[in-house]
C-alpha cells in the first residue's frame, strides 16, 4: 500500500545559527528568559549526557552530567559538551520590565512577535517600542509588536518603555534580533543527503514504503555558508498492514490416516512485525500461533484449518489490520489404520503357526531317529530295558526280539 509523505520540518526545531555543534533549548521557547516562568534549559550536542557541563556567569554551575537545568537564579547561563564545545550564551532575567523575542532563527518572510512584560505578568500601560532608539509605536493597554513579513532591515537592538503602577516608567534590557536571507535545505536520511540545496522546507516522497523507514534531518544554510544550523533527527517507520496469508503443507485438500501427526505452518508476505496468528477449526478459534501441531489425530480432526495473521499499527489500537488465509481441508481415514491392525495380526498367526511346525518338526525327527536305532541293534544280543521315557511300540520291539516278556515292559506285567 503506497501513501504520500511530506516531511515538513520548520525552522524553529533547528539549532542556533552559526557553526555551533552545541546549544540551548530553552522552554518556554523565549529570550531572555525570566525567572517568573520557571525556565528549562537542555543541552543539545555531541557525546553523551553524562559529558554535560554548565556554567551559570562563567563558573560552573549546578550538577554535573545532566543535559537538563531547572533555573532558580538569574544569570548566564551556558553549557559544555565533550567534543562539540561551549553553547552560546542564554540570558536568565529577573527584572521589573522585560522585552522578549520567539527563541528559534527569524528568516526572512516570517512573522514575529515581540512582548513587553513585566514581573509577575502584572499590568502595564502605555507602552513603547523603540529600534535602534527610535519610537515604533505607542499602545496604550496593549504589551505585544507583531512585525510582518520580516525583511532583513527588521534586524537590531530593540526594547520597550512602559508605565508600571506605583514604579512611574520603566526600560527593558535591549535585546537583539537578527533576521536571516533565504536559507538553502538539505534533506538526509541515515546521513546520506537525499535531496538538496533547495528553496523547499518540504521532502515529497511520492509513495511511501517498508524501505523508507530510518533516521530522518535537515539542515539549513545561508546562500554565503556564513549560517548553518542541523535539526534533531526524526526516526520514521513505515508499517504494512497485512497481506497474504498461506498455509503450508499444500495442497488445500489434505487426506491423512488416523494415528498420523500433522504440523500446519501460517505465514504471510506483507506485513509489519509484531504479527500473531490464530488458528480456526470450522470457525472456532483452536490455538495460537504460527504452527499448529496435531499429533496422532482422529476422526474428530476432518474438517476444514484457516489461520488469521493480525498486526497493530500505531500505538493508539486503533489501526489493527487482520489477513485470512484459505481454508484447508483435512481429512482423516481409518481404513488404513484397521488395514494396518489386519496385517499385524495376519503376521501374529503366521508366526504362531510356523512355531508349531517347527515343534513338530522337531518331535518327527527325534521319533524317525529312536528307530532308526533300533533296527540297526544285531539279533540276540541283550538289549538294554528301555527308559521310562520309552514308548510302548519301544518296549513292544524289545520283547518281540527276545521271544519273552521283558521284565521292564510293565504294560504286559500289569
Amino acid at each position: 500500500m503506497a501513501r504520500k509523505v511530506v516531511l515538513l520540518l520548520w525552522a524553529q526545531t533547528l539549532g542556533l545559527a552559526g557553526t555551533q555543534t552545541t546549544w540551548i533549548i530553552m522552554q518556554p521557547p523565549w529570550m531572555p528568559a525570566v525567572l517568573w516562568d520557571r525556565v528549562t534549559l537542555t543541552c543539545q550536542g555531541l557525546g553523551t549526557t553524562s559529558a554535560t557541563t554548565w556554567y551559570k556567569d562563567g563558573r560552573r554551575w549546578g550538577q554535573q552530567g545532566h543535559d537538563r537545568l531547572t533555573v532558580t537564579e538569574n544569570g548566564t547561563y551556558e553549557c559544555n559538551r565533550t567534543g562539540s564545545g561551549l553553547s552560546p550564551p542564554m540570558r536568565v532575567l529577573d527584572d521589573w520590565l522585560v522585552l522578549q523575542v520567539p527563541a528559534w532563527p527569524l528568516l526572512e518572510g516570517d512573522t514575529v512577535t515581540l512582548r513587553c512584560r513585566d514581573q509577575q505578568n502584572n499590568l502595564v500601560t502605555w507602552v513603547s517600542f523603540y529600534h535602534e532608539e527610535k519610537q515604533l509605536v505607542q499602545l496604550r493597554n496593549g504589551t505585544e509588536l507583531t512585525l510582518f513579513p520580516l525583511k532583513l532591515h527588521h534586524s537590531g537592538c530593540y526594547c520597550c518603555k512602559g508605565w508600571l503602577k506605583d514604579r512611574q516608567w520603566v526600560v527593558s534590557a535591549p535585546v537583539t534580533v537578527t533576521v536571516h536571507a533565504p536559507l538553502l535545505h538539505v534533506f538526509y536520511w541515515d546521513r546520506q543527503v537525499v535531496e538538496g540545496p533547495q528553496g523547499s522546507l518540504q521532502l515529497l516522497v511520492p509513495a511511501v514504503g517498508v524501505s523508507h523507514s530510518g533516521n530522518y534531518s535537515c539542515q539549513v544554510c545561508s546562500k554565503g555558508g556564513a549560517m548553518q544550523k542541523s535539526s534533531t533527527w526524526l526516526r520514521m517507520t513505515v508499517c504494512m498492514p497485512m497481506a497474504n496469508a498461506t498455509i503450508t503443507p499444500r495442497p488445500l485438500a489434505h487426506e491423512v490416516r488416523a494415528g498420523d501427526p500433522v504440523t500446519l505452518h501460517c505465514s504471510v508476505q506483507v506485513g509489519s512485525a509484531p504479527v500473531t496468528f490464530t488458528w480456526l477449526h470450522n470457525g472456532q478459534e483452536v490455538a495460537q500461533g504460527p504452527l499448529l501441531e496435531l499429533r496422532a489425530i482422529d476422526v474428530g480432526h476432518s474438517g476444514t484449518y484457516q489461520c488469521v495473521a493480525t498486526n497493530q499499527l500505531g500505538q493508539d489500537g486503533h489501526h489493527v489490520f487482520q489477513a485470512l488465509s484459505p481454508e484447508l481441508a483435512l481429512m482423516v481415514t481409518t481404513w488404513g489404520h484397521r488395514w494396518a491392525v489386519a496385517v499385524n495380526v495376519g503376521r501374529t498367526l503366521l508366526f504362531l503357526l510356523l512355531l508349531l511346525a517347527v515343534i513338530g518338526g522337531c518331535h518327527c525327527w527325534h521319533h524317525h531317529a529312536a528307530r532308526k536305532l533300533q533296527d540297526r541293534a544285531p539279533m540276540g544280543v541283550p538289549q538294554p530295558c528301555p527308559t521310562s521315557g520309552s514308548t510302548s511300540d519301544q518296549r513292544r520291539a524289545v520283547r518281540t526280539q527276545r521271544g519273552t516278556v521283558d521284565p521292564c515292559d510293565y504294560d504286559e506285567v500289569l
